[in-house]
């Protein structure tokens, strides 16, 4: 598989409204440098407490679903001012959580085909979870992301296409445009959930662990009820964690709004092109 270009620019050079858009446009966004190095250490104390299954395709892509309350560095993550700070800026209010796993890209990892995680009509692998019609997905690096170990891989502008070749169910072995995406160790890249993506082979030294964390606005629920969050989870989860807990069935919509509702806005900052120039 080779990529058609590799995407290694300086992050930490764009604006806020470059950052916004390039999740909105390509698809796919990087926050360097979130994490220290002793909040790497001690996520990687936690995850490596953790039991993992392999996936059906190989023993050696292995993940631990529903982190939500682990308790630790894990839970806390959740709420990593700096990344919630953007997505507040980006989703015009508070983030709200759909899911927290974990996965671990060991050597011998085949890759993961491009796919998405928005299915609008739910689906076997994402249930209802991936029908809601917004989601970015926050996937927080351990290890460097090289060449050789297991590296992101997308196709820009992929959730953008009317074409039947964009059918969200659809998966691919690979694409001659995807982009291969390189990061360091603490860093985190920012997916919106409909675009195609996956990550490449790790023919490298050491196993690459992520842990991805759902996040939507509060409007943007599923088409079908989801399972609730456990109240007595909800008690025990940390003050700053707790309201990204909110009910995952919230949506905000008016089946029945009139052409003419009363009280309309003349104004919408997050509609305007121009959010792509903040600063």
């Amino acid at each position: 598989m080779n990529p058609h270009h590799i995407d290694d620019r300086d992050w930490s050079a764009l604006t806020l409204g470059e950052r916004i858009l390039q999740v909105e446009l390509e698809g796919y966004l990087v926050l360097p440098d979130l994490l220290t190095p002793d909040h790497i250490e001690r996520l990687k104390t936690e995850t490596a407490q953790l039991e993992t299954r392999p996936v059906d395709y190989s023993v050696h892509q292995r993940g631990c679903p529903n982190m939500e309350f682990r308790g630790g560095a894990i839970t806390d993550l959740a709420a990593h001012p700096p990344t919630i700070a953007f997505l507040r800026e980006l989703f015009g209010g508070d983030p709200l959580i759909m899911h927290y796993g974990y996965a671990r890209s060991e050597p011998g990892h085949p890759g993961i085909s491009l796919h998405t995680d928005g299915q609008p009509y739910g689906s076997e692998i994402f249930g209802y979870e991936g029908s809601v019609p917004l989601m970015v997905r926050v996937l927080y690096y351990l290890e460097d992301l090289t060449p050789e170990v297991s590296p992101f891989r997308v196709v820009p502008r992929s959730h953008l296409s009317m074409h039947a070749d964009a059918n969200p169910y659809k998966r691919y072995e690979s694409n001659p445009e995807e982009v291969m995406v390189l990061a360091t160790a603490g860093s985190a890249v920012l997916i919106n959930h409909k675009v195609f993506h996956g990550n490449y082979p790790n023919t490298g030294e050491y196993a690459r662990e992520m842990l991805a964390i759902g996040y939507r606005p509060a409007w943007a629920g599923p088409i079908k009820e989801v399972s609730a969050w456990d109240e007595g989870d909800l008690a025990k989860l940390p003050d700053a964690v707790r309201p990204l807990y909110g009910d995952r069935n919230t949506r905000h919509w008016n089946y029945h709004g009139g052409n003419k509702p009363p009280n309309m806005a003349s104004e919408a900052p997050g509609l305007n092109p121009s959010r792509w120039e903040r600063v």
